[in-house]
């Protein structure tokens, strides 16, 4: 019972990160599976079963608070889940020695990609308002659908990135339209690991527990997403997969490494990750006060055009 409630309690706090910055449920979700021993394919069926029932209330949730352009989600969604079914696929075919230290290393590098991208640039803004077209979303469903069966996640840090450094859609929208079209990945990722695996090594009470931890957080993140700051929960959810998933290939049979290093490698983690929250903090206070500065201008501007124009009068 303490696992399953711990299971739920992680299911929870992965929906909030995700629903709030757009990327990182699978992520969390399946690190945390295979740090207690799940296998690879087991992990990230769980995962994505979980998922068909998260996505869809987080979606919903975003479309009730404006969050979603159904333009995207129309021209993502379906090379998503072609993406998707292959990756799990793929997965399925690949023994479970084989298969550990391959998927730690993609969550290792997708915590690394989460962790760089969202403390060094930020948020881009600029172009809002153009259209995305479909010969740049649809290659970039395949992609994304394909890491996140491979990986467990990646779903949102591959396309929510993608979408944002394009500066043509608001972050709220790409958020929520990359978690409505998560939907119909979580769908065909699912369908690709059960024709595959059938329900070999899928505990169905762990998936609802994810599924009831997420379907609880999800209509709070989508409500945060327009309160908490994404450069400061990026960098912190970041570190946290980096160092879990480099504790797991630094025990795997491809690297086994001594105690000493894995020590040494630990306090680099860690104090890598500290620098990048407090780089972060103080790029997020920076931006906040120039914001606060160009307001005060603007209405200063305004209130000097209005007082012109009654005199004028």
């Amino acid at each position: 019972m303490r696992t399953l409630i711990l299971i739920g309690l992680v299911g929870l706090a992965a929906q909030l990160v995700d629903g709030s910055l757009g990327m990182a449920y699978g992520v969390t979700t399946t690190t945390l599976l295979l740090a207690i021993g799940t296998n690879p394919a087991a992990a990230s069926a769980t995962v994505h079963l979980a998922e068909i029932g998260t996505t869809l209330v987080s979606g919903l949730s975003h479309w009730r608070f404006g969050n979603v352009e159904w333009r995207v989600v129309a021209k993502i969604a379906l090379p998503g889940a072609v993406g998707a079914f292959v990756g799990a696929t793929v997965l399925s075919t690949l023994s479970t020695e084989a298969a550990a230290p391959v998927m730690a290393t993609i969550l290792l590098l997708l915590g690394l990609y989460i962790l760089v991208r969202f403390t060094l640039l930020g948020i881009p803004r600029h172009r809002l308002g153009r259209p995305l077209r479909k010969r740049f979303l649809a290659p970039l469903g395949l992609v994304a659908g394909f890491a996140d069966a491979t990986g467990g996640g990646g779903w949102g840090p591959v396309g929510t990135p993608a979408i944002l450094a394009s500066g043509r859609l608001e972050p709220r929208k790409v958020i929520g339209s990359i978690d409505a079209s998560e939907f119909f990945v979580a769908v065909a990722a699912s369908l690709g690991f059960l024709f595959s695996l059938g329900s070999q090594g899928i505990d169905f009470t762990w998936v609802l527990a994810i599924l009831a931890g997420g379907v609880i957080a999800a209509p709070i993140a989508a409500w945060l997403v327009r309160h908490v700051p994404p450069r400061l929960l990026g960098a912190s959810v970041g570190g946290i997969i980096v160092l879990t998933n480099a504790r797991s290939l630094m025990r795997s049979d491809w690297l086994d490494v001594s105690g000493a290093i894995t020590t040494v490698v630990y306090v680099v983690i860690v104090v890598v990750w500290v620098a990048a929250f407090a780089y972060s903090l103080r790029a997020y206070l920076q931006d906040r006060e120039r914001e606060s500065a160009d307001a005060v201008t603007a209405d200063a501007t305004t209130s000097e055009r209005e007082e012109g124009e009654t005199v004028t009068v």
